[in-house]
C-alpha cells in the first residue's frame, strides 16, 4: 500500500463519522499491540514448558496460545488430584480417629484389664 498524505482538518470541521474513521486504525493497532504483548508475556512465562515440547523451533502465536491452554488444563487437573488426595487423607485420618475412639470406648467398658487390652491401648496411642 503506497503512503498517502492525509491532511487533517481542524477538529471542529470533522463530523463524528469522519473522526471515527480516522481513529479506527489507531484503536485497532493498539488492540493488536495489547494482544501481541500478552502473547509475548505468555511465551516468556512458559518458556521452559515450550522448550520441553518443541525445542529449537519458532513458535507462532497460535502455537503459544494452544500450548498455554494445554498447560493450564494440565495444571488444573494436577491441582484437582492434589485436592482429592488431601481430602482422602483427611477422610482417612478422621475415620482412623473415630475408630480409635470406638476401640477405647469398647475397651473401657470392661473393668478388668488384660494384657491384650493394655498392649492394644499402648499400640493405639503410638
Amino acid at each position: 500500500m503506497a503512503p498517502s498524505a492525509v491532511f487533517l482538518e481542524p477538529d471542529s470541521l470533522l463530523t463524528p463519522k469522519e473522526k471515527n474513521k480516522l481513529r479506527k486504525p489507531v484503536v485497532e493497532k493498539m488492540r493488536r499491540d495489547r494482544i501481541n504483548s500478552s502473547i509475548e508475556q505468555l511465551k516468556l512465562l512458559l518458556e521452559k514448558e515450550f522448550q520441553r515440547h518443541q525445542p529449537n523451533s519458532k513458535l507462532e502465536k497460535a502455537d503459544i496460545l494452544e500450548m498455554t491452554v494445554s498447560y493450564l488444563k494440565q495444571q488444573s487437573q494436577l491441582q484437582m488430584k492434589r485436592s482429592f488426595h488431601k481430602s482422602s487423607q483427611f477422610d482417612f485420618r478422621e475415620g482412623y480417629s473415630r475408630c480409635l475412639q470406638e476401640a477405647f470406648y469398647f475397651l473401657s467398658l470392661h473393668k478388668v484389664r488384660t494384657e491384650t487390652q493394655t498392649k492394644l491401648l499402648s499400640h493405639f496411642q503410638k
